[in-house]
């Protein structure tokens, strides 16, 4: 009886590359993802914070950030700091009326990685009015909270439907 070599070698690069990927498997979700132990109280002070920015009470605000604090996002390249948040919102408050925020919350703890520690998912609709126009601007926060602190967080949310709604108009660049 006579065996190619060519199916058999085939099955052996099938075996050990099996061997290889299972060596390489992803972990497994509750390998890093677990309930947030400090569930309430984590929730309570991003929901407290997203409450005082827009009623205007910066200090309480201010607060309930780490000196550390840096915040990303709408943007991939945007960042800021503590100071340049409290300063920004200040600002938006000269400029808006009817501030209003309706939001839900959940949370989870990251075990292992860059990300690790308590994470607060925030999402919700933050209303307000500017220039006569009402807005409703959707969005998406996520902060990491350690010691009853906001150490880092990512707003997600349309800023090119906010800058409309405004009345701004894009305009393309001119054909050479």
């Amino acid at each position: 009886m006579k065996i190619s070599k060519t199916p058999l070698l085939l099955l052996c690069f099938l075996i050990i590359s099996q061997l290889s990927f299972s060596q390489t498997e992803a972990p497994k979700y509750k390998d890093v993802v677990v309930e947030n132990p400090e569930a309430e109280a984590d929730m309570k002070v991003v929901s407290d914070y997203v409450k005082a920015l827009v009623n205007n009470k910066m200090m309480e605000a201010e607060k309930l950030l780490s000196e550390k604090y840096m915040g990303y996002g709408p943007a991939v390249n945007d960042s800021i700091s503590k100071q340049q948040t409290i300063a920004t919102w200040k600002e938006a408050h000269k400029m808006r009326t009817n501030e209003k925020v309706g939001f839900v919350t959940q949370t989870f703890r990251v075990l292992q990685g860059e990300l690790a520690g308590d994470w607060v998912s925030h999402w919700g609709t933050y209303s307000f009015t500017q220039n006569g126009k009402n807005i409703e601007l959707p969005y998406q926060l996520t902060a990491l909270v350690t010691d009853g602190k906001i150490v880092r967080s990512t707003i997600y949310f349309d800023n090119l439907a906010v800058i409309e709604a405004l009345g701004y108009q894009i305009t393309p660049p001119k054909q050479e």
